[in-house]
């Protein structure tokens, strides 16, 4: 049929009332978006599950953007929830900033002088950012980038223009620098470990508030925390922190954002860790848990005028 005897034929069936069926191509209606669940192994039957569950429903009902990453050496347990997730670090990168710092003090054979030791314990007990960008500077970004390279987390990128706050990094790469401050490795001295270790377990109180929460008194608590406020994405409030006791040995990064307020972020992550103290190591109703301050602080992170 040419188109000139198609459109008469059209013509006609319009004047005749017919009903003129022309087939339509429709758009796939893509799947509703899904969350990302809580994902968990381990090595101790029903442990996996029971973590799974109950850091799930401490999630519940939240609203942010919430990644996890747990792991216990004792009992080859790993839980993982948006582990790939980039996320401004805040003051969390001054673990790291540390770390490179003890790095390339070893590769050099010497140790820290007083200014470097007087600046590192303000950068990590009191979360001082005046000192964290001395030694930033002092540092420099093919340090830190080498730390990064040697430590392996390939996915943090160093903040440019000296803000260091606005590093990216995801909990992958968060856990696995725990992993190396808590375990015997190439990277990092015992004697460095042991120093990183010391000034985590020496914040000031008003700071000792996140992944802690709930641990048990048998357990020894490390933490390092950050938040910001920026235009998008609200307040990101972190936590790191590393516990060792119990028979115990594990690390929590909790990375989030899209919080109204800091406190909502830090309710946030004390729900995870409560959940996960509580599965991890169970304790009798006498063993005293835990209660971070009611009214948590942290050093504001310098960021660029728009936000």
């Amino acid at each position: 049929m040419n188109p000139r005897t198609f459109s008469r034929a059209g013509a006609l069936a319009a004047a005749l009332g017919a009903v003129v069926l022309i087939p339509a191509v429709t758009a796939a209606t893509p799947a509703a978006a899904t969350s990302p669940a809580v994902s968990c192994t381990s090595g101790k039957a029903g442990l996996a599950t029971k973590l799974q569950k109950d850091i799930t429903t401490a999630l519940a009902n939240r609203k942010g953007t919430v990644a996890v990453g747990l792991y216990d050496r004792s009992t080859k347990t790993t839980c993982t929830l948006r582990a790939t997730s980039a996320y401004d670090s805040a003051s969390t990168v001054k673990v790291t900033v540390l770390a490179t710092l003890l790095w390339d003090a070893k590769k050099h054979n010497r140790y820290l002088t007083d200014t470097e030791q007087s600046l590192a314990t303000a950068m990590i007990t009191q979360s001082d950012n005046d000192a964290t960008s001395k030694l930033w500077k002092q540092l420099g970004l093919t340090k830190i980038k080498g730390f990064l390279s040697a430590a392996g987390m390939t996915k943090t990128t160093p903040g440019t223009d000296g803000y260091w706050g606005l590093t990216q990094e995801n909990v992958t790469d968060e856990q696995k620098l725990l992993k190396l401050v808590t375990a015997k490795n190439t990277v990092l001295s015992d004697n460095s470990r042991a120093y990183i270790l010391k000034l985590m377990g020496k914040v000031i109180s008003s700071q000792r508030w996140g992944t802690p929460a709930g641990a048990p008194s048998t357990v020894s608590v490390h933490v390092k925390n950050g938040w910001l406020q920026r235009s998008t994405h609200g307040w990101r409030v972190h936590s790191l922190g590393t516990f060792n006791g119990a028979g115990h040995d594990y690390m929590i990064s909790v990375l989030t954002q899209d919080n109204s307020t800091m406190d909502y972020g830090v309710t946030t992550i004390q729900n995870v860790a409560k959940a996960i103290h509580k599965d991890l190591v169970p304790t009798t109703s006498s063993t005293a848990r835990y209660t971070p301050t009611s009214t948590p602080s942290e050093a504001f992170v310098a960021a660029p005028p728009q936000g």
